[in-house]
């Protein structure tokens, strides 16, 4: 009898979500990771400039480096998802953090462009891969009536290592040269690793890999147990759909600034510390737009779907004013645009990630991360190397910070057509439905099938 209490608080606790406790050590575990992953990814425009005049090459060529980073974590995003499902969190955090630091040492030694690509591009994207997803799903699976403050508050380290990174990247930059910077950044990001020593082994509900495995072929079996880790049956969900491929197009343009406002600032003739200083004061106010957003939408006056919104549609038209705030030469009105980009980039991030789990639900919102960096890392691949083209067509950035901004807005537009999303409330998440529970389905029909009286089933076959 003593042990049916504590069983039946540790499932409401579950259902409810703590709310508190080792969930806030969570949050700053992702406080550290997130700043080691996407601050530091941000900052790297820093070397853009640095890396044009070592290796000659146009700014489409040095673009593809950092996409190829942006588009590696995404891509394998999955592959973490699903190794979380299947093994470990905790292990597959640490083994990410040093790859993550792996391929920023490595990177210090290139000699050739191609270098940069395998080494900033697939060994560091690979480790941020398994980093980022993990982070954000165990702190959301941790909170449900403060998830999205958890998340603002977790996010908001990324806005303030874009404050602190850019000065101290151009300080190391000009000290140790980009090689001696890239190897201190590398030791840095090893720091991940003890963050994914604070995750807690958590029960699995559910155990896919048992589904079916007396009937089925061992292959049949693995296949079913590969496609329940990565949640493979969202791919014929229509609002997944929907929502993944709005966000994919926020995507295209959401990370140009970031690597290509200092180039801008610098061409439109400030200084380099100048320059820097604009993505700095983009990051402090992107502190205060995750942190502001977070509180506001956990209050729940509107729909976290209509915030994401506006936030987006916002963010995109200050994105198409920072190159027209700059013409004029007025480096009050581009900082005053940075600040509001900025805000608004950050208010966004912080409702992203909490919407999944209304879509998908709680049980597949691990799966439902994975594959939504999945699909959206073609269009991170594309974003950047994209607005270095027009920049190498145009001989400015002005086309690319349209282009980009016309992107988000777009998002906007396409998440507009999500089914209820004028809807005042947010419609229950679809349940999952395990092959077990089709085959009681099918049970049932076949029994019912079976009980009809046996003259009605003469007749019918008269």
């Amino acid at each position: 009898m003593t042990d049916v209490k504590p069983k039946a608080e540790s499932q409401s606790d579950e259902a409810e979500g703590p709310d508190g406790g080792w969930g806030w050590v969570l949050v700053g575990a992702m406080f550290v990771s997130t700043s080691l992953v996407f601050g530091l990814m941000r900052s790297l425009g820093i070397f853009f400039v640095e890396f044009v005049q070592y290796f000659d090459e146009s700014a489409q060529a040095i673009s593809w480096i950092s996409s190829t980073g942006l588009a590696t974590q995404q891509f394998f995003s999955p592959l973490g998802a699903a190794l979380c499902n299947a093994y470990n969190t905790r292990v597959v955090v640490m083994i990410g953090g040093c790859l993550a630091g792996l391929g920023l040492i490595l990177a210090s030694q290139a000699t050739r462009l191609v270098h940069l690509y395998l080494t900033m591009g697939v060994i560091s994207g690979l480790g941020w891969g398994l980093v980022f997803t993990p982070m954000v799903a165990t702190v959301m699976a941790n909170f449900t009536r403060r998830r999205t403050l958890a998340l603002g508050l977790g996010f908001s380290s990324i806005g303030l290592s874009s404050f602190a990174f850019n000065p101290l990247f151009q300080l190391l930059v000009e000290k140790y040269a980009w090689r001696g910077a890239l190897l201190i950044l590398g030791g840095l990001s090893l720091n991940i690793v003890p963050c994914g020593a604070l995750i807690r082994p958590q029960r699995r509900s559910k155990a896919p890999a048992k589904v079916d495995s007396e009937t089925n072929p061992p292959r049949a079996s693995l296949l079913q147990r590969v496609s329940s880790y990565l949640e493979l049956s969202l791919l014929f969900e229509r609002p997944y759909i929907t929502y993944t491929l709005g966000v994919s197009l926020m995507n295209v343009g959401y990370f140009v600034p970031y690597f290509h406002l200092v180039a801008h600032s610098r061409q439109a003739g400030f200084s380099e510390y100048q320059a820097a200083f604009v993505m700095s004061a983009a990051g402090a106010s992107d502190i205060l737009g995750r942190v502001a957003s977070g509180w506001f939408s956990d209050l729940g006056l509107f729909r976290l779907i209509h915030l994401l919104s506006m936030w987006t549609f916002l963010a995109g038209v200050f994105i198409m004013l920072l190159p027209v705030s700059s013409l004029s030469g007025s480096y009050a009105a581009l900082m005053v645009i940075s600040l509001l980009y900025g805000f608004s980039a950050g208010a966004l991030t912080s409702v992203v990630f909490a919407v999944v789990p209304l879509i998908v639900g709680v049980e597949r919102m691990m799966g439902g991360l994975g594959l939504l960096q999945l699909i959206e890392s073609s269009a991170g691949l594309l974003g950047t190397p994209l607005s270095g083209f027009l920049k190498d067509v145009t001989g400015n950035y002005v086309a690319s910070f349209m282009v980009s901004g016309g992107f988000l807005i777009l998002a906007t537009l396409t998440m507009a057509t999500l089914p209820h999303f004028f809807s005042c409330r947010d419609p229950p998440p679809p349940q999952k439905r395990s092959l077990n529970d089709k085959d009681k389905g099918l049970h049932s029909e076949l029994e019912q099938i079976n009980s009809l009286p046996a003259d009605t089933n003469h007749r019918e076959e008269l």
